[in-house]
């Protein structure tokens, strides 16, 4: 008997039909991967699935029976969860009370704490219960989104993007925890745009196009590139990275070194590194070992450095504001796009308003038209699937408002851009288009800092290589010279003079 059929589900909103009489078998036990370009219906039929958006018409049997699923709480009592690629947790909470709101009041705060450590250390996802939200990585909070599911013993778990910001080492600790879960009889949907996930990892792919489903196929007999053709008709075209020609100096931080903001953060320890006009510098590290600091830090959203501790263009700005860092050439995009890089109850065309100037006028009036032509312009250029300029941020899906947010800064023609996961989310045909734009910036002269967990990306797209662990951040080496298995060990600090190295020479002497 199947866990889960749906028939000819259909969902239509005002300007697009989400989902076109959508069919879809899911078998106890199977990892089944749901594939698709950004915008092709995959995640409003996950939402319709766990009861977060209603169908407008269609079938759901759930073990062979009849169903309607009107909300979350009913989708859970049948034991399924979900994992949002858009995380649904309250900041101002701790992790732990976040997973409690989730469960029925049998279980006690005491018991969740409990209970999430357990989960956590059993399926080696490193969660702290009791660190409130606001002071987590994104990947930090997808590791709390996935525990809360695991939480629950589901017999259907739902995973929307679940690696998109997890390291490789965790990436392999969760796959091994899928597969131990499809062992036990649980049955997993899985959306990734990474492939190679898809194929090492699902018993079947349905592949959907336009709200539609274009084809069933087993992910193993099939290459990267034949995936690539159904999902989005087209293999992406291959990335044209020539030799970087560094230019003069665009960023230059020397012993930057800051305390935490909060108690869970990570205090920045001279970290000194320099990126040049014309190249691109990859940062890679473990979320949580100050990537968050150090983008406050370069962004001007922290501005306790000392002046001369960040330069930029030889002039000191340490202690600028955002606003004349920005004046100065500096554009950045954040790792959160909902609420950071974008409004989400804003327009598109309002969301430009907070870094382009182009539509404001003199004593601040905003020329409305204006706006809306550099949206519709942003759409166009980076194949943005929206209603239009008046389209609000949270109605796009996560890859085509990452699309739209990095081409917003992109279009801005800045010297130096600072992009912290800048293909979080996004399908294969729009990461190779996001990752072609970065190198097509770099090629005209800017120079780019990416800040990246996935560590393919980066050895894709960057010149030269850092590493970020514990606050310290490694000395640069050409992307050419290094290795996976180096960024690797680098990353838990194991470099000359790193954080884990010092302190192993530290306990050598002393022994």
């Amino acid at each position: 008997m199947l866990r889960l059929e749906l028939i000819a589900i259909s969902k239509e909103y005002p300007a697009v039909k989400a989902n076109d009489r959508v069919g879809l078998r899911v078998a106890p036990g199977e990892i089944h991967a749901v594939l698709g370009e950004n915008g092709a219906g995959k995640s409003t039929l996950m939402k319709i699935i766990y009861g977060a958006v209603r169908p407008d018409a269609g079938e759901m049997l759930w073990d062979g029976r009849a169903v309607e699923i009107r909300h979350p709480q009913e989708a859970r009592a049948l034991g399924i969860a979900m994992v949002f690629q858009h995380f649904s947790l309250f900041d101002t909470l701790t992790a732990a009370e976040n997973v409690w709101l989730g469960l029925d009041r049998s279980w006690s705060l005491a018991d969740v704490t409990k209970r999430i450590t357990e989960v956590a250390h059993e399926y080696g996802l490193d969660v702290d219960p009791l660190r409130p939200v606001h002071t987590l990585s994104v990947g930090e909070r997808q590791r709390v989104e996935i525990v809360r599911a695991l939480l629950t013993k589901p017999r259907l778990l739902i995973l929307d993007e679940p690696t998109s910001v997890l390291t490789p080492q965790a990436v392999q600790a969760l796959f091994a925890t899928l597969r131990q879960l499809a062992a036990e009889g649980c049955s997993i949907l899985y959306i990734s745009h990474k492939l190679d996930e898809i194929r090492a990892l699902c018993h079947k792919c349905t592949v959907m196009r336009g709200g539609r489903v274009t084809g069933e196929v087993d992910p193993r007999g099939q290459s990267n590139a034949s995936l690539s053709r159904l999902m989005i008709g087209a293999e992406p075209p291959p990335l044209e990275h020539r030799q970087a020609a560094p230019g003069e100096q665009a960023l230059a931080v020397r012993g930057l070194t800051l305390a935490r903001t909060n108690a869970f953060g990570a205090d920045l320890a001279d970290v000194t590194f320099e990126v040049r006009r014309g190249e691109i510098l990859g940062v890679a590290g473990v979320s949580g070992n100050g990537q968050q600091e150090l983008m406050a830090a370069l962004s001007g959203e922290d501005d306790r450095a000392p002046p001369d501790a960040i330069r930029l263009f030889g002039q000191p700005v340490g202690d600028r504001s955002p606003r004349r860092r920005r004046a100065a050439g500096l554009h950045f995009v954040p790792e959160e796009r909902l609420g950071r890089g974008a409004v989400p109850a804003l327009s598109l065309a309002q969301n430009t308003l907070l870094t382009r100037t182009e539509a404001v006028g003199p004593f601040g009036w905003i020329r409305v038209r204006r706006a809306a032509a550099l949206a519709r312009h942003l759409i166009a250029r980076y194949d943005v699937k929206a209603a239009g300029p008046d389209a609000p941020a949270r109605s796009l899906s996560g890859g085509n408002l990452q699309k739209f947010i990095v081409g917003r800064e992109i279009d801005a023609g800045p010297k130096l851009l600072i992009v912290s996961q800048p293909t979080w989310g996004v399908d294969v045909g729009a990461a190779a288009q996001i990752r072609g734009a970065l190198i097509a910036l770099r090629d005209a002269g800017c120079a780019v800092l990416v800040v990246s967990e996935d560590l393919d990306e980066l050895f894709e797209i960057s010149d030269r290589l850092v590493v970020i662990a514990r606050g310290r951040v490694s000395p640069a080496v050409p992307a050419s010279q290094a290795s996976p298995e180096q960024i690797g060990q680098w990353m838990s600090g194991l470099w000359d003079g790193g954080p884990a190295h010092a302190t192993a020479e530290a306990s050598h002497a002393a022994a």
